[in-house]
C-alpha cells in the first residue's frame, strides 16, 4: 500500500549481464523441491460472488506461529538452493556495489538556531552519527550515535528527530522491528545522558512547546496502526499521565503533528486521500485547546504555513492543480475572505511552497518536470531556477528555518549524482554545496538520458524517462528494465542511483514509465489512474513497454519489469494480463491481495485508502477491484521468472500477501521458470536497516536478473 519509502524500493531494482557461460544452470527446477504448502479452503462471499482462498491460513497477526514461520523459512531455503544450484554472483555484486560508496561521508551542514547540524557515516558502520557544531566554530559535538543504539537489535531505524527550542534536548523516534510503531526517547545534550522518559506506540511525529517542557506526539491504534490520537507529554512524567489533546474518530483519516517552521505553532494535520484539516496550538501556550484553521470539507485538500501576520494556504478549492492563497492569521475560518496569490493553472501542478520573511518559493510540476520559482511576498515572479537534463529530480532539501535568506534544494538526474545547492534569496546566486561521490571510474558523459512520450491504447501520451550507456546501445539488442508505480499521486522522478551503474555498464536500458495514478502531469493524471479508472495504470505500463520494444530500446526476449508496494500491484496485474511480455519481474513487498485487504478494516491502513482503491462494500467498486486484483486473477499461464520480496513485520503491506501470492502462482504456473521469494524475518516495508545491509538485498535482486538474463542470451544469440 502507500509507500513513503518509495525511493528505496526504486533504488533496489536493476540487473546485469555479459558474463561467461561456463557455470551450471539447472533446467529442471523441480529438482530443487520448491515449497508445497497445504491448502485450507476459506470461503469469502460478497455481492453474489464466491471466492476461495486456499492459503489464507498463512495470515498470522502474532507472527509467532511455528507453522507459518517454518513455511517462510522454507521459501528462503528454496531461494538459497536456487542460487547455489547455478550462477550465483550475489557476493561479487555486493562488493561491486559497495565499492562505489565512500566509506566515510558527511552530509551538508544545515543551520538551525545557533548550531549547524549534519550526519556522518564512518567506515564499516551501518548507521549514521548525528553531529552539530556552533555556527562559525570547528568544534564538533556528537549528539546521537545510531550505531550504539542499534547494536543489540537485528533491525533498527531512526525515524525522526527534533531539537528543543532551547537547543538542550533531542527527541527522537526509533523502530526496532520494522513495524513502524515508534518509541520516543529524549537525550539531554548538555549532560549527554538519556532522560527516563519513554513513549511507546507512536507514529514517530514530534513537536515541542516553546519552553521545551512539553512534547507532542501521535499514538497509533494497536491493531490497525492508524495514527489517531495526539497527546501532550510533560517531561519527567510517565506516558500514562499524558494528556489527550485530539482524537480522530473517522477511520478514513490519518493524524500527524509537528512544529511550524517559524516554531510559533504546533500543527495537527488530519488528512484522507481527498480531504484535510489543520489545527493550531500556540507553542507558547501548549496547554490550550487546538484551534481549527478551516473545517474539513469533502474533496477539499489544503495545507498552511504561518507567514508573519498571515497564513499562506495551498488549496485545491476551485483549483484542481492547487493555488496559493493568503488569509489573516486571526480569522482564517471564512475561505471566501481568502485572497489569491498564485492562481490555478490547468497545465501546472503547484505541489509545495516555503515561506520566508521576504519571499515565497514554489515547487511546481509542469509537463512532468519539477521547477523552483522564487516569488516576492505578493506572488510576483523574481527568479526561476533552471535545470539542464531532459528529465531529472528536484526537491526542497532541509529548510528548517523561516528566518533565513537561503534556500536549500536538491537535484539529480539519471546520470547526475544527488547534489545539494544553496540559493541566495537576496541575489539569486546558486552554490553547489555537495555532490554525492561515486568511487571508481564514473563519468556522467558516457550515459545518455532521454525523455520521450509513447501513446497508450486510448490515445493518451505517457512520458518515459530513459538512461543507458552510449557505447553499449545496439538498437533492438539491449535488455530493458522498466519500472513503475502509479498510485496515491506519487510521482516517480528520474533521479540518480549509483547501484544502477552495474546495470547500465552491462548494457541495460533503464526506463521509468510515468503511468497514470501518479501526479507527473497534474492532479487529473492521478485521478485517471485510481478507483474506477485504475486499469489505465496497467494499460499504460503494458502499452509503453511494447512501444519501447517497437522503437528498438529492447531485445523482445530480454524485457524485465519491477515495482514495489503499490508498484508490486502494478507488476502483479500486468503479468496476469500479459504473462509473455516480460522475461522476468521483481515485485518488492507487493500489494497483491487487494480485494481481501480492502474488505478487512482491521488490517493496517485499509480504511484510509477507500478513496484510492474503492470500498468493497460498494458492489461496483467490489467488482472493479475483482477485475484486476493480482491474487484473484492468477491463471493457468506461462508466467515469467519472478522474484518476490516481503518483510515479516511490514505494517504497510502484510507479509502474508506475498506468501499467499507466491504459493498460488506456483500452483497455477504452466512454465518451468522459477518463482522465488525472499522473506526478511527481522524487517518491515523498507527491508533491512543499515546502509550496507540493505545493499545485500540489492545484490540478490541483481543476481537474480543476471542469472535469468544469461539463460536468455544463450537461447537468443
Amino acid at each position: 500500500m502507500k509507500d513513503k519509502s518509495i525511493k528505496l524500493l526504486f533504488f533496489l531494482l536493476a540487473s546485469s549481464f555479459f558474463l561467461g557461460f561456463n557455470e551450471v544452470y539447472i533446467e529442471d527446477l523441480k529438482e530443487l523441491n520448491p515449497p508445497n504448502p497445504k491448502k485450507v479452503p476459506v470461503k469469502f462471499e460478497a455481492h453474489g460472488t464466491e471466492r476461495i482462498d486456499n492459503y489464507y491460513w498463512m495470515r498470522d497477526d502474532s507472527r509467532k506461529k511455528s507453522e507459518v514461520i517454518n513455511h517462510l523459512k522454507s521459501e528462503n531455503t528454496y531461494l538459497e538452493n536456487w542460487f547455489k544450484a547455478g550462477l550465483d554472483k550475489r557476493d561479487e555484486l555486493f562488493e561491486e556495489i559497495t565499492a562505489r560508496i565512500p566509506k566515510k561521508e558527511d552530509s551538508v551542514p544545515i543551520p538551525m538556531g545557533s548550531f549547524e547540524y549534519y550526519r556522518r557515516y564512518e567506515p564499516e558502520k551501518e548507521h549514521a552519527i548525528y553531529m552539530r557544531k556552533k555556527l562559525k566554530s570547528k568544534k564538533e559535538e556528537i549528539i546521537l550515535d545510531v550505531n550504539k543504539l542499534a547494536q543489540n537489535s537485528e533491525f533498527f531505524q531512526l525515524a525522526n528527530w527534533s531539537i528543543s527550542p532551547l537547543e538542550n534536548l533531542m527527541a527522537f523516534s526509533e523502530d526496532t522491528s520494522g513495524r513502524r510503531q515508534y518509541k520516543v526517547r529524549i537525550k539531554d545534550l548538555i549532560s549527554n545522558k538519556f532522560l527516563e522518559d519513554v513513549i511507546s506506540g507512536t507514529s514517530g511525529d514530534l513537536a515541542w512547546s516553546s519552553d521545551g517542557k512539553y512534547l507532542f506526539y501521535v499514538l497509533r491504534d494497536s491493531e490497525t496502526l492508524l495514527p489517531f490520537k495526539v497527546y501532550r507529554h510533560k517531561l519527567g512524567e510517565q506516558q500514562s499521565e499524558d494528556v489527550l489533546v485530539y482524537e480522530e474518530k473517522d477511520l478514513t483519516f490519518n493524524v500527524s503533528v509537528g512544529n511550524s517552521r517559524s516554531m510559533r505553532f504546533i500543527e495537527i494535520n488530519i488528512s484522507s486521500t481527498t480531504s484535510s484539516e489543520t489545527l493550531f496550538i500556540e507553542s507558547s501556550k501548549p496547554e490550550e485547546r487546538p484551534k481549527v484553521i478551516f473545517s474539513r470539507e469533502k474533496d477539499h485538500l489544503y495545507s498552511v504555513e504561518d507567514d508573519l501576520d498571515r497564513l499562506l494556504v495551498l488549496t485545491n478549492w476551485k483549483a484542481k492543480n492547487f493555488r496559493l492563497m493568503e488569509t489573516d492569521l486571526k480569522e482564517p475560518l471564512d475561505k471566501f475572505k481568502w485572497k489569491e496569490i498564485i492562481p490555478h493553472r490547468d497545465e501546472v501542478l503547484l505541489q509545495s511552497f516555503l515561506a520566508y520573511p521576504s519571499n515565497i518559493v514554489l515547487l511546481e510540476r509542469e509537463n512532468g518536470l519539477r521547477h523552483l520559482k522564487v516569488m516576492d511576498k505578493t506572488g510576483k515572479l523574481e527568479r526561476k531556477i533552471k535545470f539542464n537534463d531532459p528529465t531529472y529530480a528536484a526537491y526542497f532539501a532541509a529548510n528548517p528555518e523561516y528566518e533565513s535568506t537561503k534556500l536549500y534544494f536538491g537535484y539529480s538526474s539519471m546520470r547526475t549524482p544527488d547534489s545539494i545547492y544553496s540559493y541566495s534569496l537576496e541575489n539569486g546566486r546558486k552554490k553547489l554545496l555537495k555532490q554525492a561521490e561515486v568511487l571508481g571510474a564514473f563519468s556522467p558523459s558516457v550515459y545518455k538520458v532521454e525523455r520521450i512520450e509513447i501513446k497508450a491504447r486510448d490515445g493518451t501520451l505517457v512520458p518515459v524517462s530513459l538512461v543507458y550507456k552510449r557505447d553499449k546501445f545496439r538498437k533492438g539488442k539491449n535488455p530493458l528494465f522498466v519500472y513503475g508505480y502509479g498510485s496515491y499521486g506519487y510521482s516517480v522522478d528520474a533521479g540518480f542511483s549509483s547501484t544502477r551503474i552495474s546495470l547500465l555498464d552491462r548494457g541495460f536500458v533503464f526506463a521509468i514509465i510515468h503511468v497514470r495514478g501518479g501526479q507527473e502531469l497534474g492532479r487529473e493524471w492521478y485521478e485517471n489512474g485510481k478507483m474506477l479508472k485504475k486499469l489505465n495504470t496497467f494499460y499504460d505500463f503494458i502499452d509503453v513497454t511494447k512501444g519501447l520494444k517497437d522503437l528498438g530500446y529492447a531485445n523482445p526476449d530480454r524485457i524485465y519489469a519491477g515495482g514495489g508496494s503499490a508498484g508490486g500491484l502494478l507488476i502483479g496485474a500486468v503479468i496476469n494480463m500479459e504473462p509473455n511480455l516480460y522475461h522476468g519481474v521483481i515485485s518488492n513487498v507487493p500489494f497483491v491481495d487487494v480485494l481481501t485487504t480492502m474488505s478487512d478494516p482491521s488490517i493496517p491502513l485499509t480504511t484510509g485508502e477507500y478513496d484510492e482503491w474503492g470500498n468493497p462494500e460498494n458492489e461496483e467498486e467490489f467488482k472493479y477491484i475483482l477485475n484486476y486484483s493480482p491474487y484473484d486473477n492468477i491463471g493457468h499461464y506461462n508466467y515469467p521468472n519472478i522474484l518476490v520480496t516481503a518483510g515479516l513485520w511490514d505494517s504497510q503491506v502484510q507479509y502474508y500477501e506475498a506468501a499467499k501470492y507466491v504459493a498460488k502462482l506456483r500452483e497455477y504456473n504452466q512454465s518451468s521458470d522459477p518463482i522465488l521469494m525472499k522473506v526478511n524475518l527481522s524487517a518491515g516495508h523498507s527491508g533491512a536497516s543499515g546502509r550496507f545491509a540493505s545493499l545485500e538485498e540489492v545484490a540478490m535482486e541483481y543476481a537474480f536478473l543476471l542469472r535469468i538474463d544469461k539463460k536468455t542470451r544463450k537461447e537468443v544469440n
